[in-house]
């Protein structure tokens, strides 16, 4: 048995609730005992708070007899449509050097589970990393390209310089809330002591960005964003991660609105070489000299805590809402800067999807698939409902 899954039923033997509380747990609550107080990290002091909450949602799920993983909104569950057979050759996102699996343990359940429902299908996985993934799908090598890391406009123009129209994508995974190298979702970050609260996409823009494809007016004091007093004239420091790196191209598709021109008063903080978590990854980094600097700004990601530091919460339009980066808000995709895991598949327009293609990504979004993220995805998310109907609808006729 897995760590977290000891940690998950240490948690259901914790005792009875309080009398009286008979609550279910929230669907954060749930997926916070399932998959991320029980990740496999260092302890952190921070989790402290974290933990109580996971230990009095087990306590609530146990007293009602119910599993953590029975309070989220699932997909239906898998009925083939039809008996498919053949190989499905995917290629991407897996593991590295065959020391650390980020996504191949999970697609190889995905794999068994959906063979016993399909068995005359076969896999032919060549997971050697997300810059493999495009390439092998416009060269006519790869069925699935799985993707680590949002597709590159470049990457699209190739495939479309062979083929004339884009490739198709399918979110097939919710990105993490705060486990490193599993798509975690990107926070925002002042001092403290900043009187800022909260920002909306098109501020975030005019921090960053040279275009302002937003339409923001130019960002040069904490006045510029709202706020007053002694805090009006001060000026913004911006901090970021590398704009070599993943991140950066998920803030120019989702913030910069395809914008590719960064503000040059960026400070970008580079993981140490040989990084693997903790005190040298340029996002600690980040924060650590952000608490020392009242007036910066920075993005990293809740895998990074200083307490001299806070998050603040984010709206896409200017009127709102503003969204706090919680587990809950990222599992039902509110909270703005969610990142998933995609699936591309060569699909011409007007074409109907590949059969075997089809069950197999029905497969995915059904409750086993996305049930199995829980179980296998150490750290990645689920896709709900609501979200696996919208992402299948992409491969109706």
């Amino acid at each position: 048995m897995r760590p977290r899954f000891l940690f998950l039923a240490f948690l259901l033997r914790a005792g009875p609730a309080p009398a009286g509380d008979s609550a279910l747990p929230t669907p954060h609550e749930a997926v916070r005992i399932a998959s991320g107080d029980a990740r496999e990290a260092a302890p952190r002091a921070a989790q402290a708070q974290v933990s109580a909450g996971g230990r009095e949602a087990a306590r609530r799920a146990a007293q009602a007899q119910v599993s953590p993983a029975e309070i989220l909104d699932w997909p239906p569950p898998y009925v083939p449509a039809r008996q498919v057979s053949g190989t499905i050759r995917i290629w991407g996102h897996g593991a590295y050097a065959q020391a650390q699996d980020f996504i191949e343990g999970l697609t190889r359940a995905w794999e068994d589970g959906f063979r016993r429902r399909q068995p005359r299908v076969d896999f032919e996985n060549r997971l050697h990393g997300t810059a493999s993934a495009i390439g092998a799908l416009y060269a006519g090598t790869g069925d699935l390209a799985l993707m680590g890391r949002e597709i590159w406009p470049m990457e699209i123009d190739a495939f479309k310089e062979v083929f004339h129209y884009p490739p198709t994508g399918v979110d097939v995974v919710t990105g993490s809330f705060d486990v490193r190298n599993r798509g975690y979702a990107i926070v925002v970050f002042v001092h403290k002591d900043n009187p800022l609260s909260k920002l909306t996409l098109a501020q975030l823009d005019a921090i960053y960005s040279a275009d302002r494809r937003r339409g923001g007016r130019p960002v040069r004091t904490w006045g510029d964003l709202g706020a007053e007093g002694e805090w009006r004239d001060k000026p913004v420091h911006r901090f970021g991660l590398p704009i070599a790196r993943g991140f950066a191209d998920f803030l120019e598709q989702v913030v910069f609105l395809g914008g590719r021109k960064w503000n040059p008063d960026l400070r970008e903080f580079a993981d140490q070489p040989g990084s693997k978590g903790g005190a040298t990854d340029g996002g600690q980094q980040l924060l650590n000299e952000l608490a020392r600097d009242p007036l910066a700004i920075g993005y990293a990601g809740l895998v990074y805590r200083h307490p001299d530091v806070k998050p603040i919460s984010l709206a896409a339009n200017e009127g709102g809402p503003f969204v706090e980066p919680t587990m809950e808000n990222v599992l039902n995709h509110s909270y703005p800067l969610t990142r998933m895991i995609t699936m591309f598949l060569n699909r011409a327009p007007g074409k109907p999807v590949d059969p075997k293609l089809l069950e197999f990504l029905r497969y995915i979004l059904s409750a086993e698939g996305q049930q199995a993220v829980l179980r296998e995805g150490r750290g990645y998310l689920p896709v709900l409902a609501p979200f696996a109907r919208r992402e299948l609808q992409k491969l109706e006729n």
